[in-house]
């Protein structure tokens, strides 16, 4: 018995450690790369170890691009604008879905599911004629509207499943004590859901970190919005592309999730283990 114990452990942590092998083998590339001179790139044979490693490529960034910061800057205050409105849109509508009966109720609910499915890329020209219709192009808001908009039918999902586990209980005995829908909602259901919306609102920035490209692009012109993707292209040039600073950007650029995740660890780890164990 013991003996299938152990190779069942084996099994298992070899399947783990390939797994995160094959996750995080770009970034440390990506970090071997930004510390390389720019010529030792593309030796042949290709040489991964290199005995000339330097952070010059993290100085020389920010004079290759100027607006590097203020793009860094950008990336992150469209994510946690697009998080936090999410968030607000959402927990109300979670709470009606996970509480109230009303008519179409669960055929709207798979209608926001349907409408997940669809990519950002199919909607871009009816998206675009609605933010100019709005006068919205060539601003934050053209790239925080759409990111909202594609955020919340999951978002919904997500929280609503947090909102059915708390006891309508705490709610009945609320009412007697004379307290309202919204009172209970923030009172009672939002600090109880605490690892839900940690959990909805990291989903959201994430979400809204890798949209920014697309978005970007498509309605928006304006160099002095531009997030840390589109920023990326100003390390191209006419004739080379200086990849170990555009690498350097990029690892500077994901610096803010990655703090994110550091801090909200413990709370993200709760919210996705919720419910696994029956109370």
């Amino acid at each position: 018995m013991n003996k299938y114990n152990t190779l069942e452990k084996i099994l298992i942590y070899s399947g783990i450690l390939i797994f995160m092998t094959f996750i995080l083998l770009p970034f440390v590339e990506m970090f071997y790369a930004s510390l390389r001179p720019l010529d030792h790139l593309f030796r042949s044979p290709y040489q991964f170890y290199s005995d000339d490693l330097s952070f010059w490529a993290y100085r020389e960034m920010w004079k290759t691009v100027p607006m590097l910061g203020r793009y860094i800057f950008n990336s992150f205050f469209l994510a946690s604008s697009v998080a936090i409105i999410t968030l607000i849109f959402v927990i109300p509508a979670a709470y009606s879905y996970a509480r109230f009966k009303f008519p179409a109720k669960n055929t709207s609910l798979y209608i926001l599911l349907a409408i997940n499915m669809f990519s950002g890329a199919v909607l871009l020209i009816p998206l675009y004629k609605v933010l100019r219709t709005f006068g919205l192009l060539n601003s934050y808001q053209a790239m925080i509207v759409p990111g909202v908009a594609f955020l919340i039918p999951t978002s919904i999902w997500l929280l609503k499943s947090y909102f059915e586990k708390i006891p309508i209980d705490l709610e009945e005995a609320a009412f007697v004590d004379g307290a309202s829908r919204v009172q209970i909602l923030r009172h009672i259901i939002a600090p109880l859901s605490t690892p839900g919306l940690v959990v909805v609102g990291i989903y959201a920035f994430i979400g809204a970190y890798a949209q920014q490209f697309l978005f970007a692009i498509t309605f928006n012109q304006k160099k002095e919005y531009m997030p840390i993707p589109s920023g990326l292209y100003e390390f191209i040039g006419y004739t080379t592309v200086k990849w170990n600073e555009m690498m350097a950007a990029s690892l500077v650029g994901i610096a803010p999730v990655l703090i994110i995740f550091l801090f909200l660890q413990k709370y993200i780890v709760a919210g996705l283990t919720s419910g696994a164990v029956k109370n």
